[in-house]
């Protein structure tokens, strides 16, 4: 695999040692979110905050462990082939309430995952089992779905097509099971409240106040019990603020933090042992495509790809060590048949041209009835999306002459924008849902309900969809590498960074994983030194 974990436990020589060097009692990690997961309800969860909780509190057939290894997780044991998948489960599986985890619970996620009529945003991933992409469709219903359970205990999964990397999906957040009995019994309020969701993972969701504080509890149930060392990870702060994040850290309140630029240099004063994370996202600026949308014109697009700098933009706004201008939707790390795809299908670089911006400018000036309407950048409420609001509010001002209006939400409220379409240009991430370009170039077809730009291209779907049809490698990635440099022709975004984490830990935390793909952190299998 390409840079797999990618935790490059590089340490930055800023200095040798941590904040602090007693540790609180209790076997219990403490962390801070910057924000509330808005879903926990896996079928339909699309965030990073939320993945990160369901990867403590719930298990798939797999999970994912250092170095990007697949583990048994309910499954023991499994055989795969071109066409069928068939997992085992192990006996010992159980949900919290002490009855087992069955084939049936995932039969039932499954389903619910692909039928339209739970608006599942990631039914997408289920596309290469039989009958998912016509169920999500309306043609066929969700008991068509190519899964069954023969027994209580036998997974059988039914492909449409090769799928190299189903082993990897079946670790990630949508493909988790759900009892259907605890399911209807909340009668559309499923995992809303900590009482509203039941785990069958190493930890249960004991306590939520909304917006304040979390409580994750070891689950004395989950099968693998004996490997968790920890009695409780406690989330006592949500806050976007930075600043505060990292007093909470050195006053000892907090376990692991990642360090924003703007602490960079406090960190180095306070002598912390900072370690670098390449977290394997891509950020980028999606712009709404819909008719009556300025940024639908190709033209204006094109002037404000021109006008841009990435690597401008990762100096003085990122500022993170190891962060890498982004020259494609799809990240540098991604593997290709031998090498990475970007060394097998170099990117031609897109150079900055004021001239030929301002010329595209005019086409789209004429295009739009004379000139350009005031655009609705949306972005987040923490500092770090402000600055790069204001950034590119300047520089396109500055540059090409655009109004630019900033739309400040909550996480929670851009996400919804988003989806409802209400933006010209939206600050946004992907990270990897599984180790292959294709979780990061099928965002884009026009089935896939992230698409929230609504970036349509007959073209750039037949790409994709010749790709999910070959088992070779080789056909694969040189269709994904065509889709790519279609996406950057059309500027069907505007891809910023690959990004990099500093991040630090306390001296009496081990076993903290940091995952590419995956929750992450991970706390899994951490524990407190004595």
């Amino acid at each position: 695999m390409v840079r797999t974990t990618q935790l490059l436990a590089c340490l930055l020589a800023l200095a040798a040692c941590s904040a602090r060097e007693s540790h609180p009692s209790g076997r219990v990690v403490r962390y801070a979110l910057a924000d509330e997961p808005p879903q926990l309800n896996s079928t339909k969860a699309s965030d990073a905050e939320s993945g990160f909780l369901l990867g403590h509190i719930m298990e798939g057939l797999t999970r994912q462990g250092p170095g990007a290894k697949i583990l048994p997780g309910v499954a023991e044991r499994w055989e795969l082939g071109e066409r069928r998948a068939v997992f085992h489960l192990r006996r010992n599986a159980l949900w919290a309430d002490g009855k087992p985890v069955t084939a049936r619970d995932f039969v039932f996620a499954w389903r619910l995952v692909v039928d339209p009529a739970n608006a599942s945003e990631y039914a997408f991933i289920m596309g290469s089992i039989k009958n998912a992409e016509a169920i999500t469709a309306g043609k066929l219903p969700p008991t068509s779905l190519g899964v069954a359970a023969p027994d209580d205990w036998t997974l059988v999964v039914e492909l449409d097509r090769p799928c190299g990397y189903f082993l990897g999906l079946t670790a990630f957040q949508t493909f988790l099971p759900l009892r259907e009995d605890f399911y209807d019994q909340k009668r559309g309020r499923y995992a809303s409240d900590a009482g509203d969701l039941l785990s069958d993972g190493p930890f249960m969701l004991t306590r939520w106040v909304h917006a304040a504080e979390l409580t994750l509890e070891k689950n004395p149930r989950y099968w693998n019990a004996a490997n968790v060392h920890l009695d409780r990870i406690e989330i006592p702060y949500i806050t976007h603020d930075n600043g505060a994040r990292y007093n909470l850290f050195m006053d000892g309140k907090v376990d692991s933090l990642s360090i924003d630029k703007q602490e960079i240099d406090r960190a180095q004063a306070d002598r912390l042992r900072m370690h670098i994370f390449l977290d394997g996202t891509v950020w980028y600026f999606d712009f709404n495509h819909r008719p009556g949308r300025p940024t639908a014109n190709f033209h204006l697009r094109k002037a404000m790809q021109l006008a841009f700098d990435p690597a401008e933009f990762v100096s003085k706004i990122i500022g993170i060590p190891g962060t890498q201008p982004a020259a494609s939707f799809i990240p540098s790390w991604v593997p290709g048949v031998k090498e990475t795809l970007r060394q097998e299908h170099p990117i031609p670089p897109i150079a900055i041209d004021l001239a030929r911006a301002r010329q595209e400018l005019e086409l789209a000036k004429k295009e739009l009835g004379g000139q350009i309407p005031r655009i609705a950048l949306l972005t987040d409420d923490g500092p770090l999306a402000a600055r790069q609001a204001e950034y590119f509010q300047n520089l396109f001002g500055a540059r090409l002459g655009l109004e630019i209006r900033i739309d400040k939400q909550t996480f929670k409220q851009r996400l919804q924008k988003m989806r409802e379409g209400d933006f010209d240009l939206v600050a946004a991430g992907w990270g990897p849902d599984y180790a292959d370009a294709m979780t990061f170039a099928d965002l884009f077809t026009s089935w896939n309900e992230n698409n929230h730009g609504k970036y349509r291209s007959a073209r750039y779907d037949a790409l994709i969809q010749k790709a999910q049809a070959s088992a070779d490698q080789a056909v694969r990635t040189e269709a994904m590498a065509a889709a790519q440099r279609l996406l950057l022709d059309e500027v069907g975004v505007l891809p910023t960074y690959e990004r990099a984490l500093l991040w630090v830990h306390q001296p009496w935390l081990q076993g903290e994983l940091r995952h590419v793909v995956g929750p992450d952190p991970d706390f899994v299998f951490a524990s407190i030194r004595d």
